[in-house]
């Protein structure tokens, strides 16, 4: 079963952000937050040092940026595969608290990967951000409810989460190398006390330093 590395990193939002509602709204779903909310979260994200690199390279960024949160990327699961047992491979998550994370509740069909084109509005307004932050990586991080297998869940989230950052290249245009897919299943719900929640059924954008 692959193992996930995670970091705590301590974010404090905006004063300002008080506005955009409920602590559990932003937590669940923020596509209904402005440009300049979303932009204000990624930019405390941002600013904690998070820096993603290649296998091999941790030395080098550390040296280039002392102090940092180093993480390793992880390959990612071919977007045509079909669900299917996990490979045998260190993904990496880094968990922010719930109330810190930029969460879209994007919905699939049952046992999908492929992005509905009624689902497409919810990432506008993240494109807007994303190429106005033009010097910023993002990591695309998929979830899944506790239904099924938590091999299958982990696959399944892998693919949702590159067919979303296919989406972000080819129709948002942000360059493919700002952008990571990382597929954690069912491993970090935001409703603990109902695994099956639809809101643990969701994508989370991180951005990286």
């Amino acid at each position: 079963m692959p193992r996930y590395a995670f970091h705590g990193l301590g974010i404090v939002l905006c004063a300002a952000l008080a506005a955009a509602g409920p602590v559990r709204a932003q937590q669940s779903d923020a596509s209904s937050l402005s440009a300049d909310e979303l932009e204000a979260i990624f930019q405390k994200q941002k600013t904690r040092g998070l820096v993603l690199v290649q296998p091999g390279e941790e030395a080098a960024a550390e040296a280039a940026a002392p102090g940092g949160t180093t993480v390793t990327a992880a390959p990612e699961a071919a977007p045509e595969a079909a669900p299917g047992p996990a490979a045998e491979e260190t993904p990496t998550y880094v968990a922010l608290a719930p109330e810190e994370q930029v969460n879209i509740q994007i919905r699939f069909d049952f046992d999908s990967a492929a992005l509905r084109d009624d689902q497409k509005p919810k990432l506008s307004t993240l494109c807007e951000v994303m190429q106005k932050m033009d010097s910023v990586s993002f990591r695309v991080v998929g979830h899944t409810d506790a239904s099924g297998s938590a091999s299958y869940n982990e696959q399944l989230s892998q693919l949702r989460a590159a067919e979303v950052k296919r989406h972000l290249v080819n129709d948002c245009g942000i360059a493919p190398e700002r952008l990571e897919a990382v597929g954690v299943g069912e491993g970090f719900p935001l409703e603990n006390l109902d695994p099956n929640a639809d809101e643990n059924r969701r994508v989370e954008f991180q951005a990286l330093s």
